[in-house]
């Protein structure tokens, strides 16, 4: 399996949008799902992970959780910004 395919990125849709996402990857075949998020997004990754976890795969655990801040170009030049990965697996 492609390294990039069990990728999920968090953005400004719902939350059950990224659920789905996530709990498709695990019927497919994946073993690990990766949850990522940059700024106000984090808490809509963490709170995937966690319906995930509680509502549809009871069986899957928090393998992982990396934090890190990243400098993307904002209007007004280089902006930091704090970014999360949270790595679910079955």
């Amino acid at each position: 399996m492609e390294k990039d395919d069990n990728i999920v990125f968090i953005g400004k849709k719902g939350v059950m949008s990224y659920v789905l996402a996530v709990v498709t990857q695990f019927k497919n075949g994946a073993s690990d799902v990766v949850i990522k998020a940059r700024g106000r997004s984090i808490s809509r990754a963490v709170d995937c992970a966690e319906i995930v976890r509680q509502r549809f795969e009871e069986q899957s655990k928090i393998k992982d959780i990396q934090i890190s801040t990243e400098e993307i170009q904002g209007d007004e030049g280089p902006v930091k910004v704090s970014a999360i990965e949270i790595t679910l697996t079955k």
